[in-house]
């Protein structure tokens, strides 16, 4: 069983965010569950900074050994910051997933009401 982050948003498609209201942004990642199902993570496709990404639509690809799976906005924005960390290593994610392998940094316009609690979280994936 992991930990989950308390100061983490979570939604139910296994992304993770980090608000930061002083300055209206957010760091967006996959979570430990989400890698562990995923297994061995190779290749991490990301939008670019500048693009704008929409809560709740695909705004990239996370490729792993078992399978390729879509990576969902969980917020609403523009991109500002990619992790070039997770492209150049993608592992880092499996090793890392709050931390060091966070995905994007977005100045967001819009967070949406279904982002859940650890808790909230924990339930959904029965830890």
């Amino acid at each position: 069983m992991t930990t989950l982050p308390e100061n983490l948003s979570y939604t139910e498609e296994h992304e993770w965010v980090k608000v930061d209201e002083a300055s209206n942004t957010a760091l967006v990642g996959v979570t430990a569950f989400a890698t562990k199902q995923l297994g061995d993570i190779v290749l991490v496709d990301l939008p670019e900074v500048g693009d704008t990404i929409t809560a709740g639509e695909p705004m990239g690809e996370i490729e792993s050994t078992k399978s390729v799976s879509e990576l969902y906005a969980p917020v609403t924005g523009e991109v500002v910051e990619v992790n070039q960390t997770v492209i150049d290593t993608p592992e880092t994610l499996n090793e890392d997933a709050y931390e060091a392998g966070w995905l994007l940094k977005v100045a967001v316009t819009e967070l949406p009401d279904s982002l859940m609690s650890a808790e909230k979280y924990g339930e959904l994936i029965g830890e």
